[in-house]
């Protein structure tokens, strides 16, 4: 995304370096663990799919910003034609060798929208964005994604994506902001989409950003041993990962990321 710091040199020199789940996920937490965390995510993503009946065969799935491919490669696993977007050239390239059969386009879904990108208007089922747009900083751009988003789907095309909605107000680093549930629903009432659903993708293994800061404290040391060597964040990645499986699917409210489903009116 096009924002204060850079966003597509920042992801083309982070993907070059690590175009791998720790580079699309918490760096600082080493490749095994974040295998893991992944493997919560691909439950968490098979599951609220299949209830909704996304992606099935015959629909058209606009995945912004797919990093490695994790989430294309589960649409199509479950028949969905696949396009992906990303704003860093190093995706673009690498992932239409890795599926041919999806298309894969350079673009930022934060600026006003351009050929070819702008011929696909109302044309996709659906829309994911997993982990992309918490790192548009500047809230224009923000709102021009949602914007943008809302403009591809069909009319009554679902907008699936993960973010921290934070029920505290707006909090700010240089490369993400954990905006508020209040911002976060005008924004998306603005773009034209109504909620439908709200689900807890992490309860554990990633940072409460809805917790507070002794929270945060208490996740860092638990984290600890995954800061320190792939190996110790393999072991603790295969303690918490069943846990993790049993708080996300009895949860109602995580303290960390969820997912949202949004219709287009």
């Amino acid at each position: 995304m096009s924002d204060g710091f850079a966003a597509k040199d920042y992801w083309e020199r982070r993907l070059r370096d690590h175009f791998s789940l720790e580079g699309v996920g918490y760096l600082r937490l080493g490749q095994r663990f974040n295998e893991w965390m992944y493997r919560v995510r691909g439950d968490v993503f098979d599951r609220v799919v299949a209830d909704h009946g996304l992606g099935t065969p015959g629909q058209q799935v606009l995945d912004v910003g797919p990093g490695t491919g994790f989430y294309v490669a589960r649409w199509q696993n479950r028949g969905a034609t696949v396009t992906g977007v990303d704003l860093a050239p190093v995706v673009a390239s690498t992932l239409a060798t890795r599926f041919p059969t999806a298309r894969f386009l350079q673009a930022d879904i934060g600026m006003p929208l351009a050929p070819p990108l702008s011929d696909e208007t109302g044309r996709f089922d659906v829309v994911s964005a997993f982990d992309v747009l918490f790192h548009i900083v500047e809230d224009a751009l923000y709102a021009r994604a949602l914007a943008n988003i809302s403009s591809l789907l069909k009319p009554g095309g679902v907008f699936i994506w993960s973010d921290n909605f934070i029920h505290r107000p707006t909090t700010r680093i240089a490369h993400q902001v954990s905006r508020s549930l209040e911002d976060i629903t005008s924004a998306v009432d603005r773009a034209g989409f109504t909620i439908e659903a709200r689900v807890p993708m992490f309860m554990l293994m990633n940072y409460p950003a809805d917790a507070g800061r002794l929270a945060g404290l208490a996740w860092t040391a638990l984290m600890s041993p995954a800061m320190v060597s792939n190996a110790l964040g393999g072991l603790l990645g295969r303690l918490l990962y069943p846990i993790e499986r049993r708080l996300v699917r009895s949860a109602q409210e995580s303290p960390s990321t969820e997912l949202m489903i949004c219709r287009r009116r």
